[in-house]
């Protein structure tokens, strides 16, 4: 008995620690989908988590179903009744461990699919005999759900092909397969998507009207803006297609495609600028070079983990891998960054010393600091606040960290390619003697930006 208590406290634990994950790491899209779960022991398995309107329904089917006992197990054979599936609605997902809890305290055997709790889709008892299963469940309840498999086993291994389905009904009988909280994503999308195409228009008007100070930098940062405004406006339509039929019909594949291009040349941009390249220096050295070579081929590895989170799911064994290896890189690309631009500010302040040209070193200083700051904080917003909000918002505006993070992104852009904008005479590059002087002192006396 000691031993069934203790697997279904980890069971309990396990149901409480997925949805946990699933609400805090970036999961896939809501749609219809299929995973394929092969030889898997795990006790309990996330599918899918959605946020339903009253009248929303959710289906799971099951083909392919199998199930054996590990070698040198106790067991003689699997029981079908204590594996199966089951929707929980979030704001229950605790309940579980109490009743845990109180099962092992009372020295009785707890199994999640018993729970009162949870709503059962079905188990394996009901499988047909070609092997398929299925159930669905209209919501009666506004919250967010989750679907998840759970196996009351200690080791069984169960090979399926699952197909999930979940959306909500409109008043006019119509599908939505986007949760409550994301059914915004596509005008989000599609709005930024057009600023962004504006933006770069405006960008092409002034280089065009300074072309004679346009640098190659100015190039890339147009091709930045280029790929930003075509992923968003991929992004608007993998949305509105998954809203009304439940697949992306291959917008899935452009946006990743656009988002590469556009996560590389962001870094590179950031980079580049850092080092002053091309409107400070036609040159980059080898320790700013090695720089990029780091930065690129993670971005790479970046770009991959992301894919796979997007189009597997929670429920695929190296999911948390995965997002553990998107957290690391983008966490490494992140820190490679400030180097080109602390490099930069110390070169600024030592040169400062040397060449007489106070006021101009001083500008170039002040700018350099501003970019740093900005970078800092358009990082940690996107990466670790942008999160923690996704976290503790209430699923019904989950959408509101996306907007925010557009809108950073928005700001961000503006400061960079204002500040960094090809212009005749820029503020930061060229200054009148008659400030050398004031300037001089000021550099004598700054010591609030020590890095």
């Amino acid at each position: 008995m000691p031993q069934l208590d203790h697997r279904s406290a980890m069971a309990a634990a396990a149901v409480v620690l997925a949805v946990s994950l699933a609400a805090v790491l970036p999961a896939a899209r809501a749609e219809i989908k299929t995973t394929s779960i092969v030889s898997d022991s795990r006790s309990v398995i996330l599918f899918e988590e959605f946020g339903f309107r009253r009248g929303g329904r959710a289906a799971v089917t099951a083909t392919g179903v199998g199930w054996k006992v590990p070698e040198g197990s106790q067991m003689k054979a699997a029981d079908p009744t204590l594996m199966g599936f089951f929707l929980i609605s979030n704001s229950l997902i605790y309940q579980i461990n109490n009743e845990s809890d109180y099962a092992e305290a009372t020295g009785t055997a707890f199994c999640p699919l018993t729970s009162k709790y949870v709503q059962p889709l079905f188990r394996f008892k009901e499988i047909a005999p070609d092997g398929t299963g299925k159930g669905s469940l209209t919501i009666d309840a506004d919250d967010q759900y989750t679907v998840l498999f759970s196996s009351c086993q200690d080791g069984v291994e169960v090979t399926m092909e699952v197909r999930t389905e979940m959306f909500n009904v409109r008043r006019s009988g119509a599908r939505e397969y986007l949760p409550v909280g994301l059914l915004p994503l596509p005008g989000i999308f599609a709005a930024a998507s057009a600023v962004h195409f504006m933006f770069l228009g405006a960008w092409l008007y002034v280089c065009a009207k300074h072309c004679r100070t346009a640098e190659r930098i100015h190039a890339v940062m147009g091709a930045l803006l280029l790929f930003k405004a075509l992923k968003l406006a991929c992004a608007a339509e993998d949305q509105w297609y998954v809203e009304r039929t439940g697949t992306p019909h291959g917008w899935d594949v452009a946006f990743y495609v656009f988002g590469f291009f556009k996560g590389i040349l962001l870094f590179t941009v950031i980079v580049l600028i850092g080092t002053g390249w091309s409107f400070l220096k036609p040159y980059l050295q080898e320790r700013e070079k090695n720089v990029l070579m780091i930065i690129i081929p993670l971005q790479v590895i970046e770009n991959i983990a992301s894919a796979v989170i997007g189009e597997t799911g929670p429920a695929g064994r190296d999911w948390l891998a995965w997002n553990q290896i998107f957290l690391l890189v983008d966490v490494i690309c992140c820190c490679a960054v400030f180097f080109p631009i602390i490099w930069s500010i110390r070169n600024l302040r030592e040169a400062s010393k040397t060449d007489g040209k106070a006021a101009r070193n001083l500008q170039k200083l002040t700018l350099f600091k501003q970019f740093y700051l900005v970078v800092v904080c358009y990082l940690y917003f996107t990466r670790i606040a942008a999160s923690a909000v996704a976290a503790v918002l209430s699923y019904k505006y989950q959408w509101v960290v996306n907007a925010s993070i557009e809108t950073a992104s928005l700001a961000f852009y503006v400061f960079v390619f204002y500040n960094f904008q090809p212009v005749e005479k820029n503020p930061y590059l060229y200054v009148g003697d008659d400030e050398e002087e004031a300037a001089g002192g000021q550099l004598e006396m700054e010591s609030t930006f020590e890095i």
